[in-house]
Parts: C-alpha cells; structure tokens; sequence
C-alpha cells in the first residue's frame, strides 16, 4: 500500500530560508495535473505555513519533476531569488544527479555510457530511445554501473548527463533492462503500490544564494527490495 505524502509525515532532506528539499514518494505529484490530486508543492506549503506560522501565502518555485511512479530528491525554492537561479542551475545542467534503479535483466557491461536519441510520443505519454538519430529526436547519454547484484535483481546507479522525458526508463528498456514495477517500459508486472525501482539517490549544487556546496542523499523507500541494498 502506497503512503503519500502530508505535511505531518512530509521528509525533509534540507530545509533554509530559500530553499527545501524533500524525499519524494510513490504516487506524489510534483506540480498539479489534470488529477487533481493535491501536489507535493502545496503539501510542502502547508508544512512551511505551520511551522513557521506564517500568515497569507507561502512562497513556492517548483524547480524540477520526477515522474510520479518514481522516488527520491526534490528541490523547490522558498524564495524568488532562489528559483530565477536554481532554473538557470537546472537549465545549465549545473546539478550532478544521480539515480539508482533496480533492473531484472543484467546488462552486458558492469559499468557503461549509454547514448541515444529519445524521441517523445506526446500521446501515450512515453519516449522510445533510438541507436541513431531520428526527427525530432534529442540526444540522451548516461553512465550507469551495476553496485549490486540482488537474488533476481540488478541495482544500478546512473549519472544522467541530458535530462530528457522518461530518458532513464527509456534508455534501460533499450538494452533490455526494464526498470522493476515499470509496465510502461516492458516490465511484465506492476509493483504492489503503483511505483517503479527508480530512486533520485544524490544530488550535489551550488546553494543558489550562499554559495555553499550543498550535497543531498535521500534514504530509499521502506519496502523489501529496496532495503536489500
């Protein structure tokens, strides 16, 4: 069974006057959509209102997405200063991001940088990654290695170095390495509470108004196959 988040339950990696950084779950939404599920964004305002009794509205820049049926980092802005530059961090790929999946097949190299051309099916919502270029194709490259090999399972951890659509479930579903729970991809079944084996693990930036270094590990998901790592 799925937990979403609340404000009561919310888990805060990193918290300062221009910026919060939370451990998504399965089944949060970033950003409102056509669901009209309550979104991340304003569960993370409701804590910020209560904790700090601010009155009116809270302040909120959402920086970037992870695809609800995914887990791990995200980062929104407190203030407006912060978001103009976090975009501009985000935009520029000043972020170093990494990710850990849990695969069924093991791919053919422990460790390997993975290009292709990802072309987005705006339709069903999905990206096919092809081997050479195609139109209206955008190039997709990662390294992935293999850091443990479960009883029926692969994990691996991926430096992303383009952020395209679905690029990571799309690019492993291209060497035949669905991610675990990912039907979408080729996976053969759905996990238990909806999601997919795709954690944002780390992400390291440059604090958009102190300067500071700032490196943000979120804890994988209570559930057995994560915790095996």
């Amino acid at each position: 069974m799925k937990e979403i988040s609340n404000k009561s339950n919310l888990q805060v990696l990193h918290e300062d006057n221009h910026i919060i950084v939370v451990n998504k779950r399965v089944g949060d939404i970033v950003q409102g959509d056509k669901t009209g599920d309550k979104p991340l964004s304003d569960i993370v305002k409701e804590y910020i209102k209560e904790k700090y009794n601010k009155p009116g509205e809270v302040y909120l820049g959402v920086v970037h997405r992870l695809d609800r049926p995914t887990t791990g980092i995200v980062v929104f802005a407190r203030t407006s200063k912060a978001l103009t530059r976090l975009n501009e961090l985000f935009k520029n790929r000043e972020t170093q991001k990494t990710y850990w999946a849990i695969v069924k097949n093991k791919p053919e190299q422990r460790q390997a940088k993975l290009i292709h051309f990802i072309k987005r099916n705006e339709k069903n919502n999905t990206s096919k990654a092809h081997t050479k270029e195609v139109p209206d194709s955008k190039l997709a490259s990662l390294d992935y290695t293999i850091f443990k090999e479960l009883n029926n399972y692969y994990a691996l951890e991926i430096n992303l170095h383009t952020g395209r659509h679905h690029q990571i479930r799309a690019q492993l579903a291209a060497i035949n390495c669905p991610i675990k729970g990912d039907l979408k991809y080729g996976f053969d079944r759905s996990n238990p509470d909806g999601g997919i084996h795709l954690h944002a693990r780390k992400l390291v930036f440059i604090h958009p108004v102190t300067k500071e270094d700032l490196f943000v590990v979120a804890p994988v998901p209570a559930e057995v196959v994560w915790q095996a790592l």
